[in-house]
């Protein structure tokens, strides 16, 4: 076993040196985590029973980094345990490729293209929606441009079709057909500023032809760090079309967080999400939806809101507050969440209900027991009003909680460093 281990690496360096690489680095990343949901996403009701289970991310990363371009893969499998027999001739899951590109530099200039992460500012419209196991990617090819230490231009594109093909096919995933994007950022001083252009176009039938529609989402996004202060804001406008209707949306946000001493941070925020009215008699949309954005990072991490759900609703406000404890190796965190509907709910009887939807209390504990070993759990609990029951149906007088833990474990495996 020895033998082949060094024959393996050996002929791996060999293989490096012949591409004339400056750097390569080869690591994993194991993350099984337990779940109890008992209300997570959605109400609970009688008729259901809670969920418990164990899910598994496990990536292999393959990094190069050279004077001309870097490249980076990774191959992923997520699965969730007992998801395959114990004799299992097959995967269900199998492996993928969360990850593969090449960035070319030529100057100020590089060229990203592949499937890849595309992540900016705050991440509420571009994230890497890290938390689920099998993560977000795109396949996209972008431009940079970095004419100084203080100022970015990017530029996106992205076509999606099913397969090959001779002639144009229906695209038929539940995704998007294709995107272009522009973003500046600069910095000056203790604040960065972004500003962001996105069109896309999303695939629907009409009349049993298939169309695209474009929608365009427009917005800046501000940043201070100035010793113990921090904050950031943003806001964004949605207009086009989604489907035949026509979208007319707005997202708000601002956070304000004040370091105590080393250990304490405390802060506030608040969010709006435009929504649709319930008795709406056009079909006009209102409702503002984050694309790709890291939305389990935002409005409780019970998912209620913009994880594959809440889409063209009734929007939503969300006051919160936060208070950080970090010693050492140990971090805690309890943020409470007040949620509110942005535009009318209405029940079965067309009778305008309370906006208030409930109140969200997130409690999550880490634990770096050493660079590669991570320790992360949390609790949960949804206190739901009468009101959430008519946007997601169950009951609100039943108890909604979850809870999970959770260690990462990252090995590095080799490196190469051919300077």
């Amino acid at each position: 076993m020895k033998l082949l281990k060094n024959a393996f690496f050996t002929g791996l360096i060999l293989l490096i040196q012949q591409v004339n690489a400056q750097q390569f680095n080869l690591d994993a990343e194991i993350k099984p985590r337990f779940e109890f949901r008992n209300g997570y996403s959605t109400l609970n009701s009688d008729a259901v029973d809670p969920a418990s289970f164990v899910s598994q991310r496990t990536r292999l990363n393959f990094d190069y980094k050279g004077t001309e371009f870097n490249a980076f893969v990774a191959a992923q499998n997520v699965r969730v345990w007992g998801d395959a027999a114990t004799l299992s001739t097959t995967d269900a899951n199998g492996i993928t490729l969360q990850q593969a590109w090449a960035e070319a530099f030529l100057g100020k200039w590089s060229f990203k293209l592949g499937r890849q992460h595309i992540a900016y500012d705050t991440e509420r419209i571009f994230g890497r929606a890290d938390w689920n196991q099998q993560g977000r990617s795109h396949d996209a090819l972008r431009i940079k441009f970095k004419p100084n230490a203080t100022n970015r231009i990017d530029i996106g594109f992205a076509l999606n079709e099913t397969s090959q093909s001779i002639f144009e096919e229906d695209y038929t995933l539940n995704n998007y057909k294709n995107f272009q994007y522009l973003w500046y950022n600069t910095k000056f001083n203790k604040i960065g500023l972004s500003f962001l252009f996105l069109n896309t176009g999303f695939a629907f039938d009409d009349n049993n032809e298939q169309k695209i529609a474009y929608n365009q989402t427009i917005g800046l996004t501000s940043a201070l760090n100035d010793n113990r202060w921090s904050a950031n804001a943003s806001i964004y406008l949605q207009t086009g079309k989604i489907e035949n209707s026509d979208l007319s949306a707005l997202n708000a946000s601002a956070i304000i967080n004040y370091s105590l001493n080393s250990e304490f941070l405390v802060g506030l925020g608040a969010e709006y999400m435009s929504g649709t009215d319930m008795n709406e008699t056009t079909s006009d949309l209102n409702s503002f939806t984050p694309w790709f954005g890291t939305n389990h990072r935002y409005n409780g991490i019970m998912d209620y809101f913009y994880v594959g759900n809440h889409s063209n609703s009734v929007g939503l406000v969300d006051i919160n507050a936060k208070i950080n404890y970090s010693k050492n190796k140990f971090s805690a965190n309890l943020a409470p969440h007040f949620f509110s509907s942005a535009a009318t709910i209405v029940n079965g009887n067309g009778i305008e209900q309370d906006s208030y939807l409930g109140t969200e209390i997130d409690l999550t504990l880490g634990y770096k027991a050493s660079k590669s070993i991570v320790f992360n759990a949390g609790y949960s609990q949804m206190f739901a009003s009468d009101s959430m029951e008519i946007i997601k149906g169950g009951d609100a007088s039943m108890t909604n909680n979850w809870a999970w833990a959770m260690i990462t474990f990252k090995p590095h495996f080799f490196s190469y460093n051919g300077n």
